[in-house]
């Protein structure tokens, strides 16, 4: 049975031993948990690959303690990009960048660029912290679930989907319950421009305020010349089938603004007050309709241009398509 840490100091200290002795260590992030593994170590990394049964070709983000590493794992960076990370680092946002030397094929699919990012989340920032203190260069850290299902929000969720799959020696650091909700905000920044390539919580309009620019708001729309994580066109998804049109019929599961009524006979999953929280608990609600083995959901999009765009995007990833 994998073993769940706290994360005290001395903890995460022991996680850190263990991640640089080749192991896996799941832990929160404020977007939702990761699956870490030292990003140098190819062996390592090859267990995330068997265990999420993800495709090889499938590039990997490398998390970072600051913007102080960026050059060790980049090279020949836009202006732009650096005003992204010094306004939204720590944060829910990744960079494809130029890869530098030493960064691996396994990382990056082959490609001649690296996503890195900087988690907010203090769990998160203390072990990449000690990571590097102890030698380590960085943290490659996928959602902590089987690649194309619903990413984890807490080391239960974690528990559920990879317990079978995880060996022994491997760790889930319990962080509590992750903010956000939703996987970060994708950018390519190969380019003269910026492109979004995954909504996220860093939204268009928070990137065109600091750049003076403006972006294509809708990333589902579009397709790109680099394989980032999570466009696939289907993702995101559980067991149960989600509509994201349609009425709900009687033993259906239902998500919706609070202000939405339920129907007669549906069962409410979830009635988030805003945008924010409907983010932070989607997931869960969409896990909470497998625990009740329900067959299909009923989701109402919510509306605006701030992190509901995300939330269109991965519910269009994972809806029932027939």
């Amino acid at each position: 049975m994998v073993r769940i840490i706290g994360c005290t100091k001395s903890e995460i200290n022991f996680a850190t031993k263990s991640l640089l002795r080749g192991n896996l260590v799941a832990f929160p992030t404020e977007t939702v948990y990761g699956l870490g593994a030292d990003a140098q170590n190819a062996d390592a990394v090859s267990k995330i690959y068997h265990v999420k049964g993800r495709p090889t070709d499938h590039p990997l983000i490398v998390h970072l303690s600051s913007t102080k590493k960026l050059s060790t794992w980049t090279k020949n960076l836009p202006e732009y990009s650096l005003k992204l990370a010094s306004a939204f680092w720590p944060g829910p946002m990744t960079l494809i960048l130029p890869r530098s030397n030493i960064v691996q094929d396994f990382l990056t699919g082959a490609q001649d660029n690296v996503a890195i990012r900087v988690p907010s989340h203090p769990v998160a920032l203390a072990l990449l912290t000690e990571f590097e203190l102890q030698g380590g260069l960085g943290i490659v850290g996928p959602s902590a679930n089987k690649f194309g299902k619903v990413s984890p929000t807490t080391a239960n969720d974690v528990v559920v989907e990879l317990s079978l799959n995880l060996k022994q020696q491997d760790l889930i650091i319990d962080g509590g319950t992750s903010k956000v909700g939703l996987e970060s905000t994708i950018i390519n920044c190969l380019g003269i421009r910026p492109e979004i390539v995954r909504p996220g919580a860093v939204t268009p309009l928070m990137i065109e305020e600091l750049l003076g620019i403006t972006l294509v708001s809708n990333a589902s729309q579009h397709s790109y010349s680099i394989r980032v994580p999570g466009m696939m066109k289907s993702h995101y998804s559980p067991s149960a089938k989600v509509f994201i049109t349609g009425e709900p019929k009687k033993g259906d599961g239902f998500i919706a603004i609070a202000e939405i009524p339920t129907p007669i006979g549906v069962i409410r999953l979830a009635s988030p007050k805003n945008n924010i929280e409907f983010a932070s608990i989607l997931y869960e609600s969409l896990r909470l309709a497998d625990s009740k083995k329900l067959e299909r959901v009923v989701v109402v999009p919510p509306k605006g241009d701030d992190i509901a765009i995300a939330i269109r995007d991965r519910l269009s990833r994972c809806s029932y398509k027939e």
